[in-house]
């Protein structure tokens, strides 16, 4: 009976401490949730940036084809053009 009981008392001690480190599976899942959530939000963003960025490369397109055109317009018509 003396060997038990310091097996015993090593248990006891040990006790709160795997009952400490039981994880709540229920929080577990709302967090791995979150993280997907986070996860498919980034990707929207990325998606979002790429076509906004292809936008602005379009607009840009078409302002130096029309800043082309009224140069040499203007040159045609022997017209001064001031560089703002």
């Amino acid at each position: 009976m003396t060997r038990t009981r310091p097996t015993h008392a090593v248990l006891l001690a040990l006790l709160p401490l795997l009952l400490g480190s039981c994880r709540n599976p229920v929080a577990d899942a709302a967090v791995a949730e979150a993280l997907t959530a986070a996860g498919t939000e980034i990707s929207q963003l990325q998606q979002d940036f790429s076509l906004m960025q292809n936008q602005l490369d379009s607009v840009r397109t078409v302002v130096a084809r029309q800043d082309t055109i009224i140069t040499r317009l203007a040159q045609m018509a022997n017209l001064p053009i001031s560089a703002h």
